[in-house]
């Protein structure tokens, strides 16, 4: 049996080429040792919590059987229960540095913010790092995949200043977020977990009063005046809207973004005559996400001479 690897900082690889998710069905009458081998990898070097799901066969749904995995964890002896935390991989190592990330890595489903690094940043990572596993004995867990990279660094130096008992616990339930993520990506059955989030838009033209088809698109993941990252490039189709979310099938990390839309194009294509250059060429707009389990429905309605947007649905 093929399965997708796991990444130690709290991700999921994509699935390799061909691979298919499991069935819940099949893995309620698969022998012991198969829902074992198959289900070992959702928490890093603990077996054993696969092995007590067993028992609790069979599971009507994902959410049953992640909240089976949970309670095992829960009811472990303290040593298997801290191995968890202690056995992690460093944050850090996951931390790398603008211009040095392989040409072939699939940036998209990297860490969330941390192939974009700076030198700056890099090291404040590592440093940051080294005062946690000082300071609680295990290194910094956190579901990466749920963080842009200002959200990242401000997350570790909060809990920086946790108690250890606070820490140990929040510790542990990034543990169960991770584990959520994988159970998600290995499985398909009833009762889907909420690992996923959607960035999408559309646009309309009010001069036309229709949809706005060919404006391209792009995301990008805000970081400051003079740094941002693209995320995502893209044309609207007939609709006005994309033929994919921006950002979809996975958490959307927290960070400030910004859509830009070449709507400048559009009005020369639709409206000719107007004057040049455009007094709307290149339109921003800057929001939040706060919520990377959440739909952000980012839309834009223009005209030549004005436009507004709103959060939709």
């Amino acid at each position: 049996m093929t399965l997708p690897a796991a990444t130690g900082a709290g991700g999921t690889e994509p699935a390799a080429s061909g691979f298919a998710k499991l069935d819940l069905a099949s893995l309620n009458t698969a022998p012991a040792a198969h829902f074992v081998t198959a289900l070992e990898t959702v928490f890093d070097d603990a077996p054993w919590v696969a092995e007590a799901a067993v028992r609790g066969r069979p599971y009507a749904t994902l959410a049953e059987l992640l909240a089976a995995m949970r309670a095992a964890v829960e009811a472990a002896p303290e040593p298997d229960r801290l191995a968890l935390l202690t056995n992690h991989a460093e944050l850090g190592q996951y931390a790398v540095r603008a211009g040095t990330f392989a040409a072939d890595t699939d940036t998209e489903r990297a860490p969330a913010g941390l192939d974009r690094l700076s030198e700056d940043e890099s090291a404040r990572c590592e440093s940051l790092t080294a005062r946690y596993r000082a300071t609680f004995g295990f290194p910094f867990i956190l579901c990466v995949e749920r963080h842009g990279r200002a959200s990242l660094l401000r997350t570790f130096e909060q809990r920086l200043a946790s108690t250890p008992a606070m820490e140990r616990a929040t510790a542990e339930e990034e543990v169960f977020r991770i584990a959520a993520i994988r159970l998600d990506a290995l499985v398909k059955g009833e009762g889907r977990l909420r690992t996923t989030g959607r960035v999408s838009t559309h646009v309309l033209d009010t001069a036309s009063g229709r949809p706005a088809a060919g404006v391209a698109v792009s995301l990008y993941e805000w970081v400051s005046d003079d740094r941002a990252a693209i995320v995502a490039r893209t044309v609207t189709n007939a609709d006005g809207r994309t033929d994919a979310p921006l950002i979809g099938g996975r958490p959307v990390p927290i960070a400030a973004y910004e859509l830009r839309f070449g709507i400048g194009d559009h009005f020369r294509r639709t409206n000719p005559g107007l004057p040049e250059p455009p007094f709307l060429d290149i339109v921003t707009l800057r929001f939040g996400v706060s919520d990377p389990e959440g739909h952000y429905h980012v839309p834009l309605v223009a005209s030549p001479w004005s436009y507004q947007t709103y959060r939709g649905s």
